[in-house]
């Protein structure tokens, strides 16, 4: 079982995340995005990560690698399989978040690439998504429910990306509780194992 992953990426973050929690032996292969390895454009010609190759198979998308993972074994029910309702919230958070969201944060975060708006118009649009998870973790310590989901892992590292943008103004920002749910997850055994080089 090989992971090609790129230590920084969101998508490949949240791959290594959930295959860590479930325990499946993989090897991680770190990939330069400037030269990416051959074997693993044989495997997936589009040349993104993660890419994971196991038994014959190749899962390219960072999703599927997680549902995957979880299949095999989820000890605290990441997949909701208990609560169909909260199951289908996670799957339209996480739809939004890798559409809508994915968008205004990359606008944000590049604003000099687009100037049509200044960053902070950027900001604005993005803040309007974390108004939303905000709200939801005034009832739960995660963002569906008292444990961890899909959506909690798949959210986190674009999470992260935005507070990194203007790490000060996130400090400051009306999002206690997100703040909180993201120190949370960063200090995480399981996120700190799959960020160790």
């Amino acid at each position: 079982m090989i992971l090609y992953s790129f230590r920084r990426c969101p998508y490949a973050m949240r791959a290594r995340m959930a295959l860590r929690y479930s325990q499946c032996p993989v090897e991680i292969r770190e990939v330069s995005l400037k030269e990416k390895p051959a074997e693993m454009l044989a495997l997936s010609p589009k040349g993104t990560v993660p890419v994971l190759s196991v038994e014959g198979h190749v899962l390219e998308e960072s999703l599927d690698i997680m549902r995957w993972a979880l299949a095999r074994h989820d000890p605290q029910d990441w997949l909701l399989r208990t609560d169909a309702q909260a199951a289908q919230q996670a799957n339209a958070l996480i739809a939004r978040n890798d559409s809508v969201f994915k968008v205004r944060l990359n606008h944000y975060k590049y604003a000099e690439r687009y100037p049509a708006h200044s960053r902070e118009d950027y900001r604005q649009l993005a803040c309007e998504i974390l108004d939303d998870l905000e709200m939801r973790l005034a009832h739960h310590d995660y963002l569906l429910t008292s444990h961890p989901s899909l959506a909690d892992v798949a959210l986190m590292p674009f999470i992260r990306q935005f507070a990194g943008v203007e790490p000060d103004w996130f400090a400051q920002a009306p999002y206690p509780r997100l703040r909180a749910w993201l120190q949370g997850w960063l200090e995480s055994a399981l996120f700190k194992a799959i960020m160790a080089r």
